[in-house]
């Protein structure tokens, strides 16, 4: 969220700016961490008895009311930034709900719902530094968006077993472990499509390009790689390919803050 912030004002934001953008995105995350927990209780008393709540350090009612009172916080925080970056936590804390209880097992909707959340947060930045439609945000969210749902679709290929246990309706246990994996492998290769689209029609200057291309030739790469079935763990080159968009953000904030120094 701090680095959206960054990106949409080519420059550091304000303390207040940066503590109530982080404590949105905290305290709302949080909530659907600790859902999450509360609606797989069933599952985790088999699988991970030794959380506080299947361990019995927690009660069911304590739960509620500490997601209660996150979400609270969560609202608040983010009213403090304007009406807008309200709306848009409380609709990002309405797919967590969701997500969490109902869309978990259904595969590809709920893949869609947390690659959503997780491009929403380079977004909110953007919101919460009044700079709502600034281009640069919603490329990399779009990327972000993309790399997240590519990460599920792969992750699932690799669970594929244990979610047929579960009962999951993921895309591996539909179509099968390979077409999963070259679904994700063509998603991946779209955020090189979409990294370039925004030099071509001339919404980023060229002076940029350097870290995408960086970013796009580790992408390129790591899905080579990862639809070779002789890889020995492919998920470290769904790693790689996190990390490649991560140092890319990285350097590209480093520029615009040196150009802004200028």
């Amino acid at each position: 969220m701090i680095l959206g912030e960054m990106l949409a004002l080519g420059k550091l934001p304000d303390a207040r700016e940066m503590i109530l953008g982080f404590l949105s995105v905290f305290f709302i995350s949080a909530t659907a961490l600790i859902l999450n927990d509360f609606f797989d209780l069933e599952t985790d008393k088999i699988n991970a008895p030794e959380r506080p709540l299947p361990a019995g350090l927690v009660t069911k009612r304590d739960v509620v009311l500490f997601s209660c009172v996150v979400t609270v916080l969560g609202f608040i925080a983010s009213s403090m930034l304007g009406f807008n970056a309200l709306l848009v936590v409380i609709l990002v804390w309405a797919v967590g709900f969701l997500y969490n209880w109902r869309f978990k097992r259904t595969g590809l909707p709920g893949n869609l719902m947390v690659s959503f959340s997780v491009g929403m947060t380079f977004i909110f930045g953007g919101i919460a530094v009044a700079q709502p439609f600034e281009k640069t945000v919603w490329v990399f969210g779009i990327i972000v968006f993309l790399i997240d749902l590519g990460e599920e679709i792969a992750a699932d290929a690799m669970d594929v077993a244990g979610d047929k246990q579960a009962g999951s309706r993921s895309l591996a246990v539909l179509l099968g472990h390979e077409k999963a994996l070259k679904i994700s492998a063509a998603i991946f290769l779209s955020v090189i499509v979409v990294s370039l689209l925004p030099f071509l029609i001339g919404w980023i200057e060229w002076f940029y390009i350097f870290p995408i291309i960086l970013m796009d030739i580790v992408i390129a790469y790591s899905t080579t790689k990862l639809l070779d079935s002789r890889s020995a763990n492919r998920r470290i080159y769904i790693r790689a390919i996190y990390l490649s968009g991560m140092v890319a953000i990285l350097i590209l904030i480093a520029v615009k803050l040196m150009g802004s120094s200028l």
